[in-house]
């Protein structure tokens, strides 16, 4: 008597409106998972038209061709003699729901509409589907003509319902619904679900990983049960990479790991499974049972299928396993890296520029391209095909393989130090170094002749020459001078991406790499259309102080002992006069406040949602031991005041990998106003009242002393 399954679950790197693509990689699932016995595979979400297809939802166009893969699909031989569970946007009575389809043998089981939408952070779902909220209760949906013709089917059961094969009982959940107070899987799991699968668009977020997996091991060691979870892979057209880490668990145990970065378009991992060990597990927990006697029955859709075979006693079932963790050091090494090849390869550019200046954000920057050259030879190495192909075509030459990632550098990155008179020969000479030992093509040079040229038209309009600070100019005057030399840096910077290939006699044009990290983003410390105005910035989400992390982890890792000078010499923009020779201007001195200091002030405003009041009352007690109330209400002040004077910064941030919870992306994630009135009367009053209080009480205190 039958009673192991095998099952299988994937993670897939689809691209939003990619129908042909995202078409080739479900059947090539498909296929790998029958191949390693599997009766059952589950896919992503939304993994026929993409996750990210956000406002495309709204047009016809998406329904229609997401229509024309389901058909594809269910005519393809491919998909016999296996439960097929994919994700794509279906129209009810012209109400939009984020479905899974699940279809045998070229007819449709059942569609599956989600009942609980993502609606946070970077998510907005509710702005395109509607979540079902009938509980336990289907309709019939009448099939578009196109779905009729090849499965000969007039209506299918749709909503919240479960299968019932011949030897066991599978329930769906989606994405969202694992998060919920009460999940989907507690009553499916009473009423006898013993499968249960769970179809993800989740992101990376550093230090998040283990949050999914503590999820499922915990539902099915409460409930018993074997859970699948799907996930996208990769950048699927915006900022997001999403990290796989498909999984299978079993009462509360972990039998299959996915990778969570990886360059395989395609990964399924399938495991087979004993249902008696489900049942005698649930069997002995009296509080389960007792709840499972009182629940509220499924709609059940009867298959007749099964997953296990009738002569399965040699076959060996799957053993735990421990989940591996990745160190924030190598999510920074592995995430951002993935995300830019997947953006080079997409992009069908011949590679990237990067202006280096010798600081740690943008040897952080050179280091995740190596990183990533890294990965690239090492996936050709296993024999990815794919890989070698994108390679082919990004370097223009059909016969190439890459073996070293030096070399692989070198035709894909080009590194460049931009000197003004204010520049330094130590920041030159450790630009120079990094590029020469992670091999990219790198190029000096001096934009000072366009500077003077600038403020030289600027004194023959006005008749006036502003002056630098330390030449007796105002602070204005010294303003803008830093951010001509910054701006002009930008225009360079686009001009020689654009035709550096052209003068070495190559083909195409490069990315141009940003690298501003989230804290500068935040305070608002760069010049707009700076060097911080790129194509993509793969650090903008990360805090320079996990940056120094990653870079003194590329030290040993990928030994370039170049990074140690960069990460010794403090950190400084080198747009002011030096002093004799010495770079006289730093980061921090500038901010007003250390990066370790902006990356509290970031968290407490965006994750726990604190105003200027809210984080005096925070930090007052968080920093008692070092700072007076009122120099913890003058921090505040200061950071306050320096976010809404630069907050229109945010407006024209470059696309930057989404990696921190208190990222100030204005596009989606952070969504404020970027017209501030930046003295903040009646905040900053509330937080002089509760300083005079604070500091009223402690003068009774001494007062109280003999």
């Amino acid at each position: 008597m039958g009673r192991k399954v095998t099952v299988a679950t994937c993670a897939l790197n689809q691209w939003a409106l990619d129908f042909e693509g995202n078409l080739q990689r479900i059947l090539k699932s498909i296929d790998i998972a029958k191949r390693k016995g599997a009766r059952y595979r589950l896919g992503p979400e939304l993994e026929i038209c993409g996750y990210g297809c956000w406002d495309h939802h709204y047009e016809s166009d998406t329904l229609l061709h997401s229509l024309q893969v389901l058909a594809a699909l269910l005519e393809s031989p491919v998909t016999r003699d296996i439960i097929c569970d994919v994700g794509m946007p279906v129209m009810h009575k012209n109400v939009r729901y984020n479905c899974r389809v699940i279809f045998l043998n070229g007819k449709i089981l059942l569609i599956r509409p989600k009942m609980a939408l993502a609606n946070e952070g970077n998510y907005r779902e509710l702005r395109w589907f509607t979540p079902w909220s009938r509980s336990r209760q289907t309709e019939e949906y009448f099939l578009p003509r196109m779905i009729q013709d090849v499965t000969k089917q007039e209506t299918v059961p749709f909503g919240d319902a479960v299968l019932a094969t011949r030897d066991t009982c599978i329930g769906s959940e989606i994405c969202e619904e694992l998060w919920t107070p009460h999940s989907p899987h507690v009553d499916m799991g009473l009423d006898g679900v013993e499968i249960f699968t769970n179809a993800s668009g989740s992101h990376h977020v550093l230090r998040k990983a283990h949050t999914r997996v503590d999820l499922v091991t915990m539902a099915t060691a409460k409930n018993g049960g074997i859970y699948l979870l799907a996930n996208q892979k990769g950048c699927d057209g915006d900022r997001l990479y999403y990290d796989g880490c498909a999984l299978i668990a079993m009462n509360g145990c972990i039998f299959a790991q996915g990778s969570q970065f990886s360059l395989d378009d395609v990964e399924v991992l399938a495991a087979t499974l004993d249902l008696e060990d489900v049942r005698s597990y649930r069997a002995e927990i009296s509080s389960r049972n007792l709840a499972a006697s009182k629940v509220s029955p499924y709609p059940r859709v009867k298959v007749d299928f099964a997953l296990s075979c009738r002569e399965d006693l040699l076959e060996p079932p799957s053993e735990p396993i421990e989940w591996t963790y990745h160190s924030p050091e190598e999510e920074i090494s592995l995430g951002p890296a993935c995300w830019l090849w997947d953006f080079l390869r997409r992009s069908r550019q011949a590679g990237f520029f990067l202006p280096l200046s010798g600081g740690v954000d943008s040897a952080a920057t050179a280091c995740l391209v190596y990183s990533m050259c890294r990965e690239v030879c090492e996936a050709v190495k296993q024999g990815n095909q794919e890989v070698l192909a994108d390679v082919r075509t990004i370097v223009d030459e059909l016969s190439y393989t890459p073996q070293d990632p030096r070399d692989l550098c070198g035709r894909v990155l080009t590194t460049c130090y931009m000197a003004s008179e204010n520049s330094s020969q130590e920041t030159c000479g450790r630009a120079r170094e990094l590029a020469q030992q992670i091999g990219s093509h790198h190029i000096g040079l001096n934009i000072e002749p366009a500077v003077t040229a600038v403020v030289g038209i600027f004194s023959l309009v006005t008749g006036r020459r502003p002056l630098f600070a330390a030449h007796g100019g105002s602070s204005r005057e010294n303003l803008a001078l830093q951010n001509v030399q910054a701006r002009l840096r930008m225009v360079v910077a686009y001009l020689f991406a654009q035709l550096s290939l052209w003068a070495r006699g190559a083909r195409g044009g490069l990315l141009v790499l940003g690298s501003a990290n989230v804290d500068e983003s935040l305070l608002g410390y760069l010049t707009k259309y700076d060097c911080s105005s790129a194509d993509v910035n793969p650090i903008g989400g990360i805090s320079k102080t996990d940056l120094k992390a990653f870079v003194q982890f590329c030290v040993e890792r990928f030994q370039l002992p170049a990074l140690q000078g960069i990460l010794a010499a403090p950190a400084t923009a080198e747009l002011e006069p030096l002093t004799n020779g010495q770079v006289s201007q730093t980061d921090e001195e500038d901010m007003g406040m250390t990066y370790a200091e902006l990356s509290v002030y970031g968290r407490l405003r965006k994750v726990a949602k604190s105003g200027p009041y809210s984080m005096f009352c925070r930090l007052v007690t968080m920093w008692k031991d070092v700072c007076s109330p009122r120099q913890v209400a003058d921090r505040v002040r200061r950071f306050f005041s320096k976010y809404a004077a630069n907050r229109h910064k945010m407006t024209t941030l470059t696309p930057a990998y989404h990696a921190e919870s208190y990222s100030p992306d204005d596009n989606r994630f952070d969504l404020r106003p970027f017209l501030y009135r930046a003295g903040w009367p009646w905040q900053f009053r509330c937080v002089e009242d509760a300083v005079v209080q604070l500091e009223s009480r402690g003068q009774q205190d001494l007062d109280g002393v003999d």
